[in-house]
């Protein structure tokens, strides 16, 4: 059997309440001073109070960040650093983005290290800060995932890579995603899907038996419960499988790496600040079909947990193309946008975005097939 490493955060707990439980929970590992880092929107929605009153309440200090965007800065991360001079534990609570901005914050306000000697696969040293992520939609995983994405300039997208900063703890409250919008809960929900598609199907040396597992777990908890969420979405028992479905999706990504769709995506929110899943979603389909020739059997594995109907497909490849298909459909069924075009970006972009794209190699050479410039290029004019 091939050699492999799996690394996951050490505790997860999954409670609906359970942020209202946070000092309780984690109080003694994060310390008396806590930077607390999270975004405007859900400062202004109250769902960071019932954790933050438990703090409080306990005894700690709290430094309270609250202004992290989508698609967070380096300017912004400096910032929250900065904050957070003295702290002893911090909380990530929100979605990928505060979550990212948390998680190496935690690194550099532990270890004092250089930010630009950190990017990339295996270059955080550590130490870092005690860290709890507590995420608030169920799609980037990242409460499990060693990786945090920053925007630095205009518009590259930049990478820490390490298990050193895979939190703690990652707490699951299923409560926290009730209030959430239908287009964010469609396209964060197709994101946790692309995770697992593309986690289960990836090149990397370390593509393994535990990853496949919680790969097509997580698509039969995605794809049972997508559409019942989004059409009702007080519905705390599939907000709950959606949140773990996201989870597992993120520790079959963590240890098997995504690939083309997200290098292909992260052009799309760089440069036209659309959001991630929803960047994911767009080239999907496009990539999977580009992927196909050679990919082919193991979509046709995975298409059944996703999509149950289609196990009474024969045929292998008649298997795949139905699964691509499938995602198509439920994109559309989702109300979610499906071209490139529908959110506003020119067909005279796409030579930029494919030039963009070329970039990301640390994800395109996990992809089943290989990419060329030309290839990204024509995956984007289908998908405009």
């Amino acid at each position: 059997m091939q050699p492999f490493v799996f690394n996951t955060t050490k505790s997860i707990v999954f409670r609906p309440g359970a942020s209202a439980e946070l000092a309780q929970v984690a109080g003694g590992l994060l310390g008396q001073r806590v930077l607390f880092v999270t975004d405007p929107g859900l400062r202004k929605l109250g769902l960071c109070d019932p954790a933050l009153a438990a703090l409080k309440d306990a005894g700690h200090e709290v430094i309270l960040f609250d202004t992290v965007e989508a698609d967070p800065s380096r300017a912004t991360l400096e910032q929250a650093v900065a904050a957070g001079e003295g702290a002893t534990g911090v909380v990530g609570f929100g979605g990928g983005s505060s979550l990212d901005v948390a998680k190496v914050a935690a690194l550099l306000l532990g270890s004092g290290e250089d930010l630009d000697e950190a990017w990339g696969v295996g270059q955080a040293r550590g130490p870092r800060l005690p860290l709890v992520l507590v995420p608030t939609t169920a799609g980037t995983g990242s409460e499990v995932t060693p990786v945090s994405i920053i925007t630095v300039g205009a518009e590259e997208k930049r990478g820490v890579s390490s298990p050193v900063i895979l939190p703690d703890i990652a707490l699951l409250d299923a409560d926290l995603t009730l209030g959430l919008p239908a287009p964010i809960t469609a396209a964060t929900g197709v994101d946790a899907m692309v995770h697992a598609i593309e986690a289960y199907a990836s090149s990397n040396a370390n593509n393994n038996p535990l990853s496949q597992m919680l790969a097509r777990q997580a698509l039969q908890l995605l794809g049972a419960n997508i559409r019942t969420v989004v059409t009702d979405p007080g519905n705390v028992e599939a907000r709950g499988a959606m949140l773990l479905g996201s989870m597992l999706a993120g520790q079959a990504f963590a240890n098997s790496p995504v690939a083309a769709v997200h290098a292909l995506a992260y052009p799309i929110g760089g440069t036209f600040h659309i959001p991630h899943g929803l960047s994911n979603a767009l080239v999907l389909p496009h990539v999977l079909r580009f992927n196909a020739p050679e990919a082919y059997a193991l979509y046709a594995e995975i298409a059944a947990d996703a999509f149950p109907e289609l196990a009474q497909v024969e045929g292998t490849q008649a298997r795949c193309a139905a699964f691509i298909e499938a995602l198509a459909d439920l994109a559309v069924e989702l109300k979610m946008p499906t071209r490139l075009r529908d959110v506003d970006i020119p067909e005279t972009a796409l030579e930029k975005m494919a030039e963009d794209a070329m970039i990301q190699q640390r994800l395109l050479v996990n992809n089943p097939r290989a990419v060329t410039q030309a290839d990204a290029l024509a995956i984007y004019r289908a998908a405009w």
